[in-house]
């Protein structure tokens, strides 16, 4: 089942850095105007753990599928009427306004569904390919952003500078209601998992999830966090951030930037089922920890060809297309499983949620602003500086995967 709703997400974050400083946040500064619309989306990210525990409540409690339809409305529609929005050239203060509380549902919504459309794949699967099966949602993300930066590239290729800050942008969010069509009609038509269903026959649900979660696993939910960390790090300076780091630092056209994204994310969708069992083969964790680790070096050439080659428009993609398209998907094919094993089928939606969406304020909200940040700081090696919170976050990932592995063998000794 794709992940229809992180599908959706991409398109807002491809024209992010690109399109919402200029028109939803004034100011004299094309900095700062970056920095206010990197904020405003990383307010979403502070709404999501508050939707993963709500949707996560009642997912562990009355099922899995009803949550899901819920969560994909909330994000789709609030996604269709960003792209209704007028400008604040148009209505003022209430553009940006209007925006910070589409946001904030989109996270609210985001929060929940995650978690549901992983726990529907994970538990219907035999528990030696658990790996593979939960694997396919995280596919949802590399499609979406292959689809959403693609359009925007088009977009932008087809029309003027004029054209697409006045009208072209919008295209995206509003056609992707028609994916909203498509999810829903998906979920409607599939069956509550097995898992749940035979607790929910025993009326063994635990009355408050949220509360069992934080007292029988605190260090699983601090290890798990620290596992996402790189996830987030990483997606957001390659997948969000490169696009305004290569236009606006290294002047490489938009549309060049916008491709490259796209032809990662094309190829990281062959790459994450085939880590997704790989983990099933030689150990979620194993795997997970040398991912964690070899992705967040992957950062120094990177940022080194991009700094030294931004004139070959092979080796940028190259640059992209490597660390991203396909190490990056040695975390991100096995991380849904490696955070199911962490929690028991009665609260497991509410844990893989608040593990994912909370971490991800830290991980993925503020990441383009750091990255914005450490450039500016560190002018004209700024890059250096992002390559190296990368490497930070792919360590601290990597440590935090070995501490999973350790509180597995505990608890299998009890």
């Amino acid at each position: 089942m794709a992940d229809d709703n992180r599908l959706l997400r991409r398109v807002v974050y491809a024209v992010a850095g690109i399109v919402f400083n200029k028109l939803y946040f004034p100011a004299t500064d094309p900095v700062v105007s970056t920095l206010l619309a990197y904020t405003t989306f990383a307010v979403g990210f502070v709404a999501r753990p508050l939707g993963g525990v709500i949707f996560g409540h009642f997912g562990d409690r009355i099922g899995r599928k009803s949550m899901l339809i819920l969560t994909l409305m909330i994000m789709g529609v609030a996604t269709f009427l960003i792209g209704l929005v007028p400008t604040y050239a148009q209505i003022g203060i209430w553009a940006p306004i209007l925006l910070l509380i589409l946001r904030i549902l989109q996270g609210i919504g985001l929060g929940g569904e995650w978690g549901g459309a992983v726990l529907m794949t994970y538990e219907y699967a035999k528990p030696e390919n658990r790996g593979l099966y939960a694997s396919f949602p995280q596919i949802g993300l590399a499609i979406g952003l292959c689809l959403a930066s693609g359009i925007v590239a088009l977009l932008s290729y087809s029309l003027t500078d004029a054209q697409f800050l006045a009208w072209g942008w919008r295209v995206a969010f509003i056609l992707s209601f028609v994916l909203v069509l498509v999810g829903l009609y998906i979920r409607l038509n599939i069956m509550e998992t097995p898992e749940f269903a035979k607790i929910k026959s025993k009326g063994a649900e635990v009355k408050v999830p949220f509360t069992a979660m934080i007292t029988n696993y605190p260090k699983e939910v601090l290890a798990g966090m620290g596992a996402r960390y790189i996830d987030g790090v990483f997606f957001n300076i390659f997948g969000v951030y490169s696009i305004s780091f290569l236009t606006s630092q290294l002047k490489i056209p938009r549309t060049e930037a916008l491709l490259g994204v796209c032809a990662a994310a094309l190829i990281m969708c062959l790459f994450i089922p085939f880590f997704g069992n790989i983990s099933d083969k030689i150990g979620r964790t194993k795997t997970y920890a040398w991912g964690s680790l070899i992705t967040g070096l992957s950062a120094l050439p990177a940022f080194w060809i991009w700094i030294n080659m931004p004139g070959s428009p092979f080796m940028v993609w190259a640059a992209l297309i490597i660390p991203f398209g396909i190490l990056y998907a040695s975390i991100y094919g096995p991380e849904a499983a490696l955070f199911c094993d962490l929690f028991k089928p009665e609260v497991r939606y509410t844990g893989i949620s608040f593990v994912y969406q909370f971490s991800g304020i830290f991980a993925s909200g503020l990441t383009p602003i750091i990255a914005t940040a450490l450039v500016q700081a560190y002018a004209p090696n700024g890059g250096w500086a992002v390559a190296g919170y990368c490497v930070f976050a792919g360590i601290v990932s990597s440590l935090s995967a070995l501490w999973i592995a350790s509180l597995a063998k505990q608890r299998a000794v009890r």
